[in-house]
């Protein structure tokens, strides 16, 4: 029998969940069985804790419906153990380093105990200092064991339930389980409270838990408040049928009415038309189960964790409050006056222009306000890629799809003033900045981007955002590039950013690693929808001729190699800067090979030109018709490596400086232990993979598939559809085309055959 059980539920965690797992299998103290608890097979979190389970035999997964919430996984993970002590962590906190150790002596000392409580940390969401304060026990009159009655303002009704262990045969000897509903944390440590005839204290912390941006769930609003009375009316009835004495009664009636008043101290918390019930049960409440007067105790010492105090409690839910929140000619005086005059002129035509501008955005600004109060566009969709830049990426494949999916649907695409003629015949578009285009903004339905859309936007109520992102991500990205300086200083105000981030109703993924990483890098209440990137769907469904009219408007020569080159943006340089020389590269790849150049999109506007065997394809509208066009890739760490392996053709990767960008930028991954095809150190090491073939060898196709495996599974070909069905046309997720498997993808095939 293991020491411990640590029931772990994974909900909604699946971005922070390998680091609560990292967490506890670091402890020094090994005797423990790990139990993560998923909604089911296939789930993000389920990926995640399946592969920790092939590694440590000390892990296993079970499944518990998302409909059980987090009480129903934590009963079902309370089932599955077969430790001594149960240990319960949320899935993104983490288990401090020697808490395991710290726990187990403490229980040498103390013998067998029902419970023993300990010490927290808290700490923001993006991880800064821990607080502690909200950790803290109260007193307790023996440093051994004592009895509940020796302790009474330590119910366990105010502290969560991960800041306990609990004996298991005590746990079920009493039959005790997690109580349905949203507030079980409550119900459990009430219903453990009563039933306890020794406990302890640990004065160590032992969690650190991360308070999520968005808040706690209990702090939502919503029906699932009332769950609150309920888990009251379920521990009070148990501690007045059990017989408990008049003084640990009284301390427990407190601190529960206590959480109850807490919420309703917070208008928002109940739905308005439903809080005037929620009072009257309030009182109600009061009223069945006040212990008599005498056996209130003292309130207990500032700091001990326990709440409201007992007298103010008392009046406030007997009163109404509760119900209501710059050589000599030139010195000559006539030159100089003249100056002077030219460079007034000069500040008074600037002041002229931007009052003009200020005035002209003052009633762009007082437009988009007025437009903000008509009725919304039910058939109206506003696209923008990559801050305006043109017709480009998923807005652009989500806007081709829907002309077909969804004909009732009218489109508006927003571009920079002079980007117009990248936009093809027939696409409807006004320049950002506009006043057509904010009263599209303001009016549509839809607003779809793969960047993010103005700070000035307003989500308003019934539109839709959808967020398609434009890259599967190896660099960090959002919150998490905050502790690399580099990056932070150019990154802008992260506020601002989270600020955007609220207004995404959909989040699209291409993969679970994306999912994860969205998840930690951008906090929000958005729905993920793994189901492709739709600018990848030509991928599998271009043929032959599709990729040789893609050649011929690149220019490739009739039987060459054309050898992609994409290098990523680095944010420690200030331009574009490449430490491969192609000429060179393609002397000695051999004469039938030429190179497809394009640069990072910052760096579009560069006007490089075409030079012998190179062919600058960075203003090229398409990046997929790019890929198309090329038989092989190499990159360094750009995203586009995610995207061309769904062409499954040979990739490679130039990593000269992998240290320097992991350390100034910041990775999710070791791209070296998972490439998607051979690495090349130095331009030496890269010339010598394709003058010997080994660039297409037996190897690279046996990388390649292990990396298509792991971020390839839903580029199908039919990721548009899925999103227009589902986003548009409101489909629900089952009726949506299924995933059409790796093994049964035909890609587009490659204009030189190279063979691995």
């Amino acid at each position: 029998m293991p020491r411990f059980s640590i029931i772990v539920p994974s909900h909604g965690v699946a971005g922070r969940l390998s680091q609560a797992l990292d967490s506890v299998l670091a402890q020094s103290f090994g005797d423990f069985e790990l139990i993560v608890m998923c909604d089911g097979p296939g789930a993000p979190a389920a990926d995640v804790a399946a592969g920790y389970a092939g590694r440590d035999a000390r892990v296993s997964v079970a499944h518990s419906p998302p409909s059980a919430g987090r009480g129903g996984a934590r009963e079902a993970g309370r089932r599955a153990a077969g430790g001594a002590y149960l240990l319960f962590l949320d899935g993104d906190d983490l288990l401090l380093p020697g808490a395991l150790t710290a726990l187990a002596e403490r229980l040498e000392q103390t013998g067998e105990v029902d419970a023993l409580y300990f010490e927290h940390e808290r700490t923001p969401w993006w991880e800064g200092a821990p607080t502690g304060q909200d950790g803290r026990l109260p007193p307790t009159p023996s440093a051994h064991a004592v009895a509940p009655g020796a302790a009474p303002h330590l119910t366990g009704v105010r502290w969560p339930v991960w800041s306990a262990a609990y004996r298991r045969a005590f746990v079920t000897g009493h039959g005790l389980g997690f109580p349905a509903g949203h507030h079980s944390d409550l119900g459990w440590g009430g219903l453990v409270t009563v039933a306890a005839e020794r406990i302890a204290v640990l004065r160590h912390s032992v969690v650190r838990h991360r308070e999520r941006r968005q808040g706690s769930r209990l702090a939502l609003p919503g029906e699932h408040q009332f769950d609150l009375l309920d888990q009251s009316e379920r521990v009070l009835v148990r501690a007045a049928e059990q017989g408990l004495s008049a003084e640990r009664y009284a301390v427990l009636f407190d601190q529960v009415l206590a959480a109850v008043l807490e919420t309703a101290a917070h208008p928002d918390r109940v739905p308005a038309g439903r809080r005037r019930a929620f009072l009257r049960r309030a009182r109600a409440l009061y009223r069945r189960h006040r212990p008599a007067r005498a056996a209130r105790p003292a309130d207990p010492s500032p700091g001990t964790g326990t709440g409201t105090a007992t007298g103010v409690a008392h009046r406030l839910a007997r009163r109404a409050g509760l119900s209501r929140a710059l050589p000599s000619a030139l010195a000559h005086p006539l030159f100089r006056a003249l100056c002077a005059a030219d460079r007034a002129g000069a500040r008074a035509a600037r002041v002229r222009a931007a009052a003009g501008a200020r005035l002209r955005g003052l009633r762009t600004g007082l437009a988009y306000r007025w437009h903000l109060h008509r009725p919304l566009d039910e058939n109206l969709v506003v696209y923008c890629a990559y801050w305006g830049r043109g017709y480009a990426c998923n807005p652009a494949a989500l806007h081709a799809a829907a002309r077909d999916l969804a004909p009732h649907l009218r489109a508006l695409f927003l571009v920079e003033p002079g980007q117009e003629h990248t936009l093809p015949e027939g696409v409807d578009h006004a320049p950002i900045g506009s006043p057509r285009s904010w009263k599209a903004l303001a009016r549509a339905k839809y607003l779809v981007n793969n960047a993010n859309f103005a700070d000035a936007v307003v989500k308003r109520p019934g539109s839709v955002h959808l967020q398609t992102q434009h890259g599967t991500p190896l660099k960090t990205m959002g919150c998490d590039q905050s502790v690399y300086p580099v990056v932070a200083a150019r990154s802008g105000s992260f506020t601002k950013l989270l600020r955007r981030v609220d207004r995404w109703d959909y989040n699209l993924s291409a993969n679970r690693h994306s999912t994860e990483m969205w998840e930690r890098a951008f906090p929000g209440g958005y729905e993920t929808l793994e189901y492709g990137y739709p600018r990848n769907d030509v991928y599998c469904t271009a043929d032959a001729e599709a990729v040789a009219r893609a050649r011929r408007a690149l220019g490739v020569p009739a039987g060459a190699t054309a050898v992609l080159y994409a290098p990523t943006h680095r944010d420690h340089h200030t331009g574009f800067e490449t430490p491969l020389d192609l000429e060179a590269f393609c002397a000695a790849a051999g004469e039938n090979v030429v190179v497809l150049l394009r640069a990072h999109y910052f760096y579009d506007r560069g006007g490089r030109r075409d030079s012998g065997r190179i062919i600058d394809v960075t203003a090229h509208r398409s990046t997929e018709e790019v890929c198309l066009a090329a038989d092989a890739l190499v990159t360094d760490y750009s995203s586009i490596m995610f995207d061309y392996a769904n062409l499954d053709r040979p990739i490679v990767v130039l990593a000269d400086d992998w240290e320097v960008y992991r350390e100034v930028r910041g990775v999710c991954f070791d791209l070296l232990e998972c490439p998607p095809g051979p690495v090349a150190r130095t331009p030496g090491e890269l010339a010598r993979l394709f003058r010997d073939g080994s660039y297409a060898g037996a190897r690279s196709a046996a990388l390649r598939a292990v990396f298509r495996e792991r971020f390839c599974p839903y580029d199908d070909g039919r990721a548009a559809e899925r999103v227009v069905r589902r986003v548009f046309l409101g489909e629900p997720p089952e009726a949506l085309p299924p995933m059409v498997p790796l093994a049964r993808r035909v890609p587009a095939p490659a204009a030189t055959l190279v063979r691995s």
